[in-house]
């Protein structure tokens, strides 16, 4: 079977419609799809390799990869076996050091690639993004992002939905039993968990404007004065860096996630949708096998459960994808189709 062969995008709402809640999980794909000289692996590791910094440089040239998952792996795994076979501890510090440099090159890149700001998205792109997003939100569905831009958030955003909910709210940081006219009411910075019960938003390896405090999952957000990605730099040039999932492989992934509160409550929910998932520009790559056990226990395989995960509809974009996740696609352990990627028009027509 080739790509052409594959049932559509249209196909797949046309079936599911009225039968159970659809939900999506979307990945680097979709950003791609807005713009691939801003977005894409290749794009980034371009960026990286400008900086002045020999040793990042010297790592995509000695591995030959634009792939950051598996860069951050191979140094992982450098490092585990220096540790056990080696009596320098210099040498793990500086391997466990050019991990971090990396993480912290790839967080410096998306954000200096980024668009400036919500407006740089023309209006028409925006508002096909939002109609793609609300088939799902307005019928009680989920988004799932595993991206750390911020293009969901300013559509959304932009298009004032009523229906994305991302669990964040501010709290009265001041109360008096009398409210007099003339009181000053003072209000906290928006912090997540205030509305986690409704929330319908999920970025599952975190994104540009989240922060840890340590205490509280923090979000930047515009002001009169600043847009949002100026906001996010000036926390990040005071060494305040977003929640983001950097880790090489997916037991690494999985581990920072369930440290991080926000992140494991995203995870959680993914794990225990019902209905149908939808994915779009997500690859289920060897570094993903995080997301299938999440998927797999929605599912509840073997059990005699109603309200469960049914199926899951996987977008292709090529023969090469879908020859790939016809070999993958037994570790997902429900219904799996898949269909033509192409036809999906998310962000309209130039």
């Amino acid at each position: 079977m080739k790509l052409e062969d594959l049932i559509s995008y249209q196909d797949v709402q046309t079936h599911l419609n009225g039968k159970r809640t659809k939900h999506l999980l979307f990945g680097n794909g979709f950003s791609i799809a807005y713009n691939s000289d801003i977005f894409s692996y290749t794009a980034l590791s371009k960026f990286i390799e400008n900086i002045e910094d020999d040793l990042i440089k010297k790592l995509f040239s000695s591995l030959n990869t634009k792939n950051f998952e598996l860069i951050m792996q191979q140094l992982d795994n450098f490092c585990l076996i220096a540790s056990i076979f080696s009596s320098d501890k210099d040498l793990v510090t500086r391997i466990n050091n050019a991990s971090e440099k990396l993480k912290t090159s790839l967080i410096d890149a998306v954000k200096e690639l980024h668009p400036e700001h919500v407006f740089t998205i023309p209006e028409g792109k925006s508002r096909s993004c939002y109609s793609f997003l609300e088939s799902y939100l307005s019928s009680n569905g989920y988004v799932f992002s595993t991206n750390y831009d911020l293009l969901l958030y300013w559509v959304l955003i932009r298009n004032k939905s009523v229906h994305a909910i991302d669990g964040f709210g501010r709290d009265s940081e001041r109360y008096t039993e009398e409210f007099r006219s003339n009181d000053i009411v003072e209000y906290s910075e928006l912090r997540w968990g205030k509305y986690k019960r409704e929330q319908t938003i999920f970025y599952l390896h975190g994104t540009l404007p989240l922060f840890d405090t340590g205490v509280d999952i923090i979000k930047e957000e515009y002001d009169s004065n600043h847009y949002l990605l100026d906001k996010v730099k000036q926390r990040m040039e005071r060494k305040e860096y977003p929640i983001f999932v950097t880790a090489g492989d997916s037991r690494e992934k999985l581990t920072h996630i369930m440290h991080n509160k926000y992140l494991s409550f995203c995870y959680d929910k993914l794990s225990s949708i019902e209905g149908s998932l939808i994915t779009f520009g997500f690859n289920f790559g060897d570094y993903d096998a995080h997301i299938i056990d999440a998927i797999n226990n929605a599912a509840h395989f073997g059990k005699k459960v109603p309200n469960r995960l049914w199926s899951v509809y996987i977008g292709v974009y090529s023969d090469a994808d879908m020859e790939h996740i016809n070999r993958i696609k037994q570790k997902i352990k429900c219904k799996v189709t898949l269909y033509n990627a192409k036809t999906v028009n998310i962000w309209g027509d130039d």
